[in-house]
């Protein structure tokens, strides 16, 4: 089992969350559709040659960002993480991966 964590604006919190479940992602037992969130300030300076969502180049940028967190199984994180790059607004999503141990 794996935990993906990621952060996204809220103006694409819903429809990021919802693509990464209906691929399998945020199931515990018999629960589906599982996460945990929570509203934080993401910051930014977009470089050359850096197409940005939102921001200019070369000046540092503070935006309301979502952090997600849901696992997901093994044989599905490639496909989720791929899902997470396509349907994410940014041009580089932040995400982490982190194996989790069966204890």
């Amino acid at each position: 089992m794996y935990k993906l964590a990621f952060f996204v604006p809220e103006s694409h919190l819903d429809v990021v969350k919802v693509a990464l479940f209906e691929h399998g992602a945020g199931k515990i037992g018999d629960y589906e559709a599982c996460c945990w969130q929570v509203l934080g300030q993401g910051q930014f300076r977009p470089g050359e040659g850096s197409q940005p969502f939102v921001g200019e180049l070369d000046q540092l940028e503070m935006m309301s960002e979502w952090k997600v967190e849901m696992v997901c199984e093994d044989h599905l994180i490639k496909e989720v993480v791929a899902v997470l790059k396509q349907v994410h607004p940014y041009e580089e999503v932040a995400y982490d991966v982190y194996k989790l141990a069966d204890i």
